[in-house]
């Protein structure tokens, strides 16, 4: 390629970048958890500028605040970023030295929750859970529904790209600056304050999807628990399933983070990262929990069904029984010959009725004596 090629791809590069980093000047603070206040069109939804711990005024552009944090050596620049293309992502990329291999899985998202290390630079995957409210369990409701945070960290900034429209960092970010200590322990902090959040949102879900087992156990046990509908279960086994999914994974990398040294995570954040794991664990054991049950559940719920069946058919052999004697009678007594007993007496009919009458109500009689009808 020609150095006119070189320099024209290099300015293309550099154009984009700066796009990016007017957009992360101007663009409106918002909480992406409210889909009616949410901008469209730019991924951007914050840039901002900490130094010890506390947000630095003024409206540099992303560029000039990162070539400041470098100057310095002091602070950090947390960049927040909402389901980005490839094209809004390049500049960023280039400018935090990010590997192409981790980039691909924050553009893409879908990724199993993960922790992995580039050099200097830490990429961490976690899968955000939101409950969906219903007014009625059905076999077809949503239960839980789940996004995507990745997080780039750093010795001197913070990178989130976030997908889904659930799981604004906006609250997050506003309780991290009440707090300038723990913020001013650097972008690790950051990473901490995420993972702790997400767990807690797990663990207000499980809460959440409790009540709904427990509505569905009270419905099977119930009376008319027989005819209770099984597809509530299976859905809720399903939605259960995809809460462990974004769940379990995160125990292993969590407990990196707890254990293993890294240079982007500073030792005394390395302790909190254990109180994390711990309440990542009480979610697993919980999920766990909950999908046993909704096993026992099911299965109580087909030995029921199968008790109701035998019941309606023994009711039913029951009737055919009682139903046999005149059918039996009345059958003999319809086969047209001259020459039968009592054919041509006077009170035959009486007589057979009143026999076929007796014979059924001792039927019956026996039959509800055990309990048949």
């Amino acid at each position: 390629m020609s150095m006119a090629g070189n320099l024209r791809k290099v300015t293309g590069r550099v154009g984009g970048l700066r796009r990016v980093a007017r957009l992360a000047r101007r663009r409106p603070r918002v909480d992406l958890s409210h889909p009616a206040r949410s901008p469209l069109g730019s991924s951007v939804v914050n840039c901002v500028t900490y130094r010890e711990g506390v947000r630095t005024p003024g409206g540099e552009d992303l560029v000039e605040s990162v070539r400041r944090v470098r100057k310095s050596g002091d602070g950090f620049v947390w960049l927040g970023l909402h389901e980005p293309t490839n094209e809004e992502f390049s500049g960023i990329a280039e400018l935090f030295d990010l590997h192409p291999l981790a980039v691909e899985d924050a553009v893409e998202a879908h990724q199993r929750p993960k922790v992995e290390r580039y050099g200097e630079t830490l990429f961490a995957v976690f899968k955000t859970v939101c409950y969906v409210e219903h007014e009625e369990l059905t076999a077809t409701s949503e239960v839980v529904n789940t996004g995507e945070i990745m997080v780039f960290v750093g010795q001197d900034f913070v990178v989130t790209v976030r997908h889904g429209r659930h799981g604004s960092l906006g609250p997050l970010r506003e309780e991290l600056e009440s707090d300038p200590g723990q913020l001013g322990k650097g972008p690790s902090a950051v990473l901490h304050a995420i993972a702790d959040h997400v767990v807690d949102e797990y663990l207000n879900v499980i809460d959440a999807v409790q009540a709904d087992i427990e509505q569905v156990e009270t419905d099977v046990f119930a009376e008319t628990g027989a005819r209770a509908d099984p597809g509530r279960i299976y859905q809720l086994k399903r939605e259960l399933l995809e809460l462990k999914r974004a769940v379990v994974p995160l125990g292993r990398p969590l407990l990196d983070l707890a254990d293993r040294p890294t240079r982007a995570v500073e030792p005394e954040i390395q302790a909190y990262f254990r109180d994390v794991s711990d309440h990542l664990l009480r979610a697993t054991e919980q999920i766990a929990a909950f999908d046993e049950l909704l096993n026992s559940i099911l299965q109580a719920h087909l030995a029921q069904v199968t008790v109701a069946q035998n019941e309606d058919m023994r009711k039913i052999t029951a009737w055919a029984a009682v139903i046999a004697v005149p059918t039996m009678v009345c059958g003999v007594y319809g086969m047209n010959f001259d020459h039968m007993p009592e054919l041509h007496w006077r009170f035959g009919y009486g007589l057979v009725i009143g026999v076929i009458a007796a014979a059924c109500v001792v039927l019956y009689r026996g039959f509800r004596r055990n309990g048949w009808l």
